[in-house]
């Protein structure tokens, strides 16, 4: 009989470690689901954002192409009308600077040094140094200066000026010298020596990334007098020589090798920029006046 109640608890002991073990695996596969669940969710979550955020970029992408990516230009159409075979290079060049002395942006800024005629006539260094001026002298040009010293007044950017009048007309007078500087150098004096040409020449065709590129690039491609495409040495140069001059009249927390690099390389910056708005300017006119109507 103790041999038999024996081998009873033995089986009965060996039935519970079975249920032990089974219940123990069950508890890890469900430990195991469980994880598994958690990294899948944010494995989910992670690559939702990110195709939420490349959606958003495609659709911006599309939209900026879509309104702004145009075949033609209403300036092309005007600059391009058909000319006499007798009438010289210097009536021509002589019409298309009249034409060029009229654009501008908002109806303010001068754009008066881009040109929407693929083989214009190229300029002389009286034209060169003609639009540097009448770009300078232009009421434009010291709106924008003011415009701009406001801003940099009101995050009391340079602080060496101080604030008030007289730290706004240091920094008016700091911001139209950089200007004069490198219009003077950059789109006068070295093209002249150098025999480039300073203009933009408006590419009005392609799609969005082709023209945004062309316009960015040329900050440091340009044409030569000759009309073939070279480094643009005339930018390059001015902008830093502008920078080193402008040594002489900002604050002297703002001066120096590092402070001239910088500011040269920000001037390219805005080059970039302003080329590309001089690209698309009026394809966004044209944009809105379709829709006006």
């Amino acid at each position: 009989m103790g041999s038999v109640r024996r081998l009873q608890c033995l089986r009965i002991a060996g039935i519970e470690r079975g249920r032990n073990r089974g219940v123990s695996s069950l508890i890890c596969i469900a430990d195991n689901q469980h994880r598994r669940s958690r990294w899948v969710y944010r494995l989910t979550i992670v690559y939702l954002c990110k195709i939420r955020k490349l959606t958003l970029i495609s659709i911006l992408f599309a939209a900026a192409t879509a309104c702004f990516a145009q075949v033609g230009s209403p300036g092309t159409s005007r600059q391009n009308t058909p000319v006499s075979p007798a009438e010289s290079a210097e009536q021509r060049r002589e019409e298309q600077l009249r034409v060029q002395k009229k654009q501008r942006v908002l109806g303010i800024l001068p754009e008066f040094n881009v040109s929407t005629v693929p083989d214009a006539v190229p300029l002389g260094a009286k034209q060169k140094f003609g639009l540097a001026l009448k770009t300078l002298t232009d009421p434009g040009t010291f709106f924008f200066a003011g415009v701009v010293s406001g801003i940099a007044q009101a995050q009391n950017s340079f602080p060496g000026y101080g604030q008030g009048a007289e730290g706004y007309a240091k920094r008016f007078g700091a911001t139209y010298l950089d200007t004069f500087d490198g219009a003077m150098i950059g789109n006068a004096i070295l093209p002249s020596i150098l025999h480039q040409d300073p203009r933009y020449f408006r590419r009005g065709k392609g799609n969005f990334a082709t023209r945004f590129g062309y316009a960015v690039l040329s900050t440091v491609r340009c044409k030569s007098d000759s009309g073939h495409w070279q480094p643009n040495y005339s930018n390059i140069l001015g902008n830093f020589a502008a920078g080193a001059i402008s040594n002489l009249y900002y604050p002297a927390n703002q001066r120096g090798l590092v402070s001239t690099y910088q500011r040269a390389i920000v001037v390219s910056a805005q080059g970039a920029i302003g080329a590309s708005i001089s690209e698309f300017w009026p394809d966004i006119v044209e944009h809105f006046q379709k829709h006006k109507h």
